[in-house]
């Protein structure tokens, strides 16, 4: 079973985490057939983290896991906590297929979702 896990940043304030969870259940309706497991998790001030997320898809019978940073820049977020995160749980977990998606502002298609934005 595929298992995909947005990652964003986690913020005090709770609106920001609330429009990640509402992404996330839109993914979910959107994405069911491809990824039967949808579920958001953050870095830093919210749960669920990123090794409880994987510890959840696990539980659920995933197999391959897919983490979506849900980030506009290669921050340290992306270049390095995001991956030694990951790192620590394929370790935990060799059976299952644990990749890290490119993030956000790497997609092809970014320009084209800017430019629709301010016309």
């Amino acid at each position: 079973m595929k298992s995909l896990i947005v990652v964003a940043h986690g913020s005090r304030r709770d609106e920001s985490n609330d429009e990640v969870r509402r992404l996330t259940e839109a993914l979910r309706a959107k994405a069911r057939r491809e990824f039967p497991s949808v579920r958001c998790a953050f870095l830093d001030l919210v749960a669920p983290s990123i090794p409880d997320g994987i510890d959840a898809s696990v539980r659920e019978g995933a197999t391959h896991i897919t983490v979506l940073p849900y980030f506009l820049s290669a921050g340290r977020h992306v270049a390095m906590d995001i991956p030694n995160e990951v790192s620590e749980k394929q370790r935990q977990y060799p059976q299952v297929n644990i990749r890290i998606a490119p993030y956000l502002g790497a997609a092809a298609g970014i320009t084209d979702l800017l430019l629709s934005q301010v016309r």
